[in-house]
């Protein structure tokens, strides 16, 4: 009948002006894979190989005003909305409340510190005391959350490559979550005993951890070969399982670290240190290119950024990227005292590329293609704009000992080797360029996760172990040591599993039974 026509008309009316009001993540490398913020979530990455990606940004009302008297979780739900915006309001209140709670060991979750002519916004309060923590914590409960909303009751396994910090963040989260298993590798000699000992005494018997003989691109570049493989996602889809992604490729990782750079903004009004629209700069201790861009993507939804400048340590590919608009990953793979950015190729700078050309999905995967048949590209003509709001620089292994040592000296306050990194960078720049606008640090971990390369900074003595340097840490920075490295020591290592990175599959496919 023609009432019923009439109906359905509406209906169908309906459910597109829904489908127009959500926001649309899109592959890197295929105009037509759209999804929406739960299926991205859940897929991880897109099989493709791309990166699902905001096409266009979210409006969030940010009055910074009223903000500055706000919660770390009422700024989380403001940014979140937008950003994850098939979520409904009580989802996201339960995955947010889930996440910032007593795990970390201020009500803050992320204060800011002022030393000298800077702010350190300490990200290293949570449970394993390293900036992951900010957005993994919620990881689990967006994913669990995205998979009910999906209708998906396959067994998810978070799939990951760590360099150091998102493996037992990753773990920490994920443990004994049900219908989730956890397979985390990581590069043997590539991160700090600390580091090592955080993963591979991980409880949880849905959580696996195994070490390989190559570095953390072979680890990562495998990783996402795996999701990429159309036979093993077969074999995983007849036993009831499917893949998705802890690293800060699936935008579940992404989006939340967004919040804390406009968290960041607003504890800068409430302290009187700027007026509401004022310029900040953000110095970012940058690998996978994932922290910087979330501050990218906070400046686009209304942060007044200056600059966003991007450090590096000896792998210093992204310096030589923005110094030169060549991304070369031909060169020696340096082994540093910040191994969390001992990374020659970083993946979700294949987003911000992809924003650069207009958000043209050929032009990205033909590039990104490139990079793996020739180890470099070139940027064609690109959005300037963009490009603008980024400095670039790197510090030296003796540059970034220098920088703890000469924070210490002036603020009796000691930063972690990667922290130390962005703060040298930014002291360059400052010099290089005279601009006094007010920078933020990402301090992206606890000395405490590197006790050994800040104790030998600070006192110019190379303690004996992780462990002894512990003690001497407590000594000279006052701080007490935090609970993710108390009883470290002599905690029982569950996860002894050491692979070639050719046998990574192998691994998987015997954790799973498939």
């Amino acid at each position: 009948s023609s009432t019923s026509r009439g109906l359905g008309d509406v209906y169908k009316r309906q459910i597109y002006e829904e489908f127009v009001m959500t926001l649309i993540y899109q592959s890197t490398r295929d105009e037509n894979n759209k999804v929406t913020a739960s299926q991205a979530i859940l897929q991880g990455l897109a099989t493709d190989g791309g990166l699902f990606t905001p096409v266009s940004l979210p409006e969030v009302a940010l009055d910074f005003e009223t903000l500055k008297d706000a919660s770390y979780q009422e700024v989380a739900k403001l940014v979140l909305s937008a950003f994850l915006d098939d979520f409904t309001e009580e989802e996201l209140a339960y995955c947010i409340d889930s996440a910032y709670d007593a795990k970390f060991d201020t009500p803050e979750i992320a204060p800011l510190v002022k030393l000298g002519d800077q702010y350190n916004l300490e990200l290293f309060h949570g449970s394993t005391i390293a900036f992951k923590d900010m957005a993994l914590s919620i990881l689990p409960y967006l994913l669990t959350t995205s998979a009910k909303k999906q209708g998906v009751d396959n067994k998810i396994v978070i799939l990951t490559a760590t360099s150091g910090d998102t493996g037992k963040a990753a773990m920490a989260g994920f443990a004994d979550v049900p219908g989730t298993e956890i397979i985390v590798f990581y590069p043997k000699d590539g991160v700090s005993k600390i580091q090592e000992l955080q993963m591979t005494t991980q409880t949880g018997d849905n959580t696996h951890v195994v070490a390989i003989t190559g570095n953390f691109d072979d680890a990562q570049t495998d990783v996402k070969r795996m999701f990429n493989d159309v036979d093993l996602r077969e074999k995983l889809l007849a036993h009831k399982t499917q893949f998705s992604s802890a690293n800060s490729m699936n935008v579940g990782r992404l989006v939340p670290q967004v919040v804390y750079y406009v968290y960041a903004y607003v504890q800068l009004v409430k302290a009187g240190h700027i007026k509401a629209g004022d310029k900040v700069n953000f110095t970012v201790p940058t690998g996978n290119f994932g922290n910087i861009l979330a501050a990218y993507y906070a400046s686009q939804i209304g942060v007044p950024v200056g600059k966003l400048i991007c450090a590096s340590n000896e792998n210093k590919v992204l310096t030589d990227f923005f110094t030169t608009g060549t991304y070369d990953k031909k060169r020696e793979f340096k082994v540093t005292t910040s191994p969390s950015m001992d990374i020659l190729v970083s993946s979700n700078l294949e987003r911000l590329i992809f924003h650069l050309l207009g958000n043209d999905a050929a032009k990205t995967k033909a590039l990104m293609e490139q990079l793996v048949s020739e180890g470099e590209y070139t940027l064609p003509d690109v959005d300037q704009s963009i490009l603008d709001l980024f400095e670039a620089g790197y510090a030296t292994e003796v540059e970034t000992s220098a920088e703890i040592k000469r924070v210490y000296e002036a603020s009796d306050y000691i930063e972690d080797p990667h922290t130390a990194v962005a703060s040298a960078v930014y002291q360059k720049y400052a010099e290089r360029t005279g601009d006094k606008t007010p920078t933020v640090i990402a301090s992206t971990a606890s000395p405490y996760k590197f006790p050994r390369v800040a104790v030998e900074a600070v006192s110019g003595q190379a303690p004996a172990d992780d462990f002894v340097a512990v003690k001497e840490l407590e000594k000279l920075s006052g701080v007490a040591i935090p609970k993710a490295v108390n009883g470290l020591e002599t905690a029982e290592v569950r996860h002894k599993t050491v692979v070639a990175t050719g046998d990574m599959q192998k691994a998987v496919e015997n954790y799973l039974g498939l």
